[in-house]
């Protein structure tokens, strides 16, 4: 097995497409409406709607869920789409277990609370609005990322 079908399974062109679609949803979304479509702020607003701490009644988390939640079923609509229509003849799997899922999850969005946004949220919508400190947040993530992957990878060795 090459390189390129260890990190890309399906073949690197549902990568590509995928990203060009994120990129152009998150684009369209903010040139018609001027909203950032960052997704850690889906799920502090979709709490609101349950929470009554104050950070979580914030205006503009109570103000945002519907629209947000809409957004966010239609990056689940578009992800079954695209399944449907070019994905593989079974679901994809993974043998990673649940509840390293489930510790990587909780990380993944402490570190959106304490980043003051997520990686799709400084990756994308912050780098594409040229942000400098979502640059440094960017860097972070990768940095973050290569080290904990190496780290896991060598435990496991």
């Amino acid at each position: 097995m090459n390189l390129a079908s260890t990190l890309f399974p399906l073949g690197w062109e549902h990568y590509l497409l995928g990203g060009l679609c994120i990129g152009l949803g998150v684009a369209l979304l903010f040139a018609m409406t001027g909203l950032v479509g960052g997704m850690s702020s889906v799920f502090s607003s979709t709490w609101s709607f349950i929470v009554r701490r104050p950070f979580f009644q914030q205006p503009a988390l109570r103000g945002s869920r519907i629209w947000r939640l809409q957004y966010a079923a239609g990056l689940v609509l578009g992800a079954l789409l695209w399944w449907l229509w070019l994905g593989g003849p079974g679901p994809e799997t993974t043998a990673v277990p649940a509840w390293q899922l489930l510790v990587g999850g909780f990380i993944a969005g402490f570190g959106a609370r304490m980043g003051h946004g997520c990686t799709s949220g400084h990756g994308i919508c912050g780098l594409g609005s040229l942000q400098w400190p979502s640059a440094l947040a960017v860097l972070c993530f990768m940095a973050t990322a290569m080290i904990t992957a190496n780290l896991v990878w060598s435990l496991q060795a």
